[in-house]
């Protein structure tokens, strides 16, 4: 019989009066049940969390500090349990669940160390102006309020990661709302927060069902909302509270330009086994997987057949099988989702190389090419393991198509050319640019974030940090400067 999973309300576990079942999207079989928090619980994670936000804020730099490092080492010792945990609930392929589990270390790492060296305060003399004289303003950065973490199922460990570990380095109090699709690995994260030192109400856990959820975002306690999911739904938040302080991370179509220069044979294998496992991996649901490649003339009729067969390589199926490199999507919706678009854009015009065939909730590693500008496939974010292949002529054009889209998330560049880099980095309208390499790289202590649709602000923890924070100035006066 499948044990209820507690929430985590205010620091301690607890109980609701229904819950709901977490299904494995490879063969359905139950992963585990998940108790449901009732509105009276909410309301108490709400209340406990305002209350505390003063004496959070002021809790030493070390209490904050030791219990993100106890954290990241927990989860480090418990790194194969969880990552089975991920692939279980989340559907990814076990090795993929373990660099997961690996980045989330990383990031309470990250935040530990920050929690130490933040907010030490800036020092400006004022004295450069007569009425100045003897004063010196000190800036440091206070938190903002109660933050109101949105997390998706894509990464349903490290994203939970990312919105709780900046919050507590900030001392800013927290609620989570783990994806209902994945809530099982944020959960875990509760287990190992209360076994720290932190103050009772500075962090909750709670699977809130999306249909209650307005209510929570509305409510005036919660200044700050860090969202990370589908841009209908991010927009929707942020029209909603236009008071609030909002950080969208939302979606994407990344893409991949490899450049005339890059045309070695060596160069070309590189180039086509990191686009083949960046389309596919997590099976492409990740914000910042390849959706398309843009390659020049001089090199794509080259590039093309070595894409195709590396995306062919790719192994599919049991994501329990450490052999498997794309397993099936989140559901079976979304592969019905993702098998609708491809079948558009076939009887459009696009050329279909590979893939197109869907079993279940799985869609195996596609490539297109001529894929008609109109289509669904070409304008959104799909979201599943498809990939389409453009032929341009020169930088400029190259450049060009990559900017033809409402997302601006991330971009890779193939070029050894570093004024071409440059370029590059000063044309391309996106939040990252990676030179040398596909655009689904991502250092979790960087500045994280889209321009154009793909949302607002900045994750990386020392980024968030600051987004959960504001400055506030004290200033000195009769001072001997």
């Amino acid at each position: 019989m499948t044990s209820t999973h507690a929430f985590w309300l205010a620091g301690r576990q607890a109980t609701g009066e229904t819950g709901f079942d977490v299904t494995s999207p490879w063969d359905g079989t139950t992963v585990g049940t998940v108790s449901l928090p009732t509105d009276a619980q909410v309301e108490e994670a709400v209340a406990a969390a305002y209350a505390v936000r003063e004496d959070f804020a002021a809790t030493p730099a070390h209490t904050r500090a030791a219990a993100l490092d106890h954290v990241g080492r927990r989860l480090s010792e418990c790194a194969e349990e969880i990552a089975r945990l991920i692939s279980a609930e989340n559907g990814k392929p076990v090795k993929w669940a373990r660099g997961e589990v690996g980045r989330a270390v990383s990031v309470f790492r990250f935040a530990a160390e920050e929690a130490r060296r933040f907010n030490g305060g800036e020092a400006q003399r004022l004295d450069t102006d007569a009425g100045g004289q003897g004063r010196l303003a000190l800036t440091r950065r206070f938190p903002k309020g109660v933050v109101l973490g949105i997390a998706p199922f894509n990464f349903p460990l490290n994203l939970c990661a990312h919105k709780i570990a900046p919050a507590i380095a900030a001392g800013a109090p927290i609620i989570l709302k783990p994806a209902p699709a994945t809530p099982l690995s944020g959960l875990i994260l509760g287990e190992l927060l209360a076994e720290t030192e932190l103050p009772a109400g500075s962090w909750s856990i709670l699977p809130v069902p999306n249909d209650r959820m307005p209510a929570l975002v509305q409510d005036e306690r919660l200044p700050v909302i860090s969202f990370t999911g589908s841009e209908t739904v991010g927009y929707a938040i942020m029209d909603s509270v236009p008071r609030k302080h909002c950080t969208l991370e939302l979606g994407g179509n990344g893409a991949a330009v490899v450049l005339g220069d890059w045309a070695s044979d060596e160069d070309l294998a590189w180039a086509a086994s990191r686009i083949a496992t960046f389309s596919n991996y997590q099976g492409g649901q990740s914000c910042i997987s390849v959706q398309r490649v843009i390659a020049d003339a001089a090199v794509y009729d080259r590039l093309l057949p070595r894409i195709v067969a590396a995306v062919e390589a790719q192994v599919t199926g049991d994501p329990n099988d450490d052999a498997t490199d794309v397993g099936p999507l989140v559901s079976e919706a979304a592969a019905e989702r993702v098998e609708s678009w491809v079948e558009e854009a076939v009887a459009a015009g696009a050329k279909l190389l590979t893939g197109g065939k869907r079993d279940g909730a799985a869609y195996a590693p596609t490539v297109l090419t001529d894929l008609p500008a109109g289509t669904t496939l070409a304008r959104e974010e799909v979201f599943g393991p498809v990939l389409s292949v453009q032929k341009v002529t020169g930088e400029a054009e190259a450049f060009a198509a990559v900017n033809d889209s409402k997302y601006g998330l991330q971009a890779g560049v193939f070029t050894h050319d570093l004024q071409a880099a440059f370029r590059a980095h000063r044309a391309l309208e996106v939040g990252g640019v990676v030179i040398g390499d596909v655009p689904s790289y991502r250092a979790d202590q960087m500045p994280y974030g889209g321009a154009k649709q793909s949302g607002v602000g900045r994750e990386g923890v020392r980024f968030a940090m600051d987004d959960y924070t504001y400055e506030r100035v004290l200033v000195l006066t009769g001072l001997a400067l």
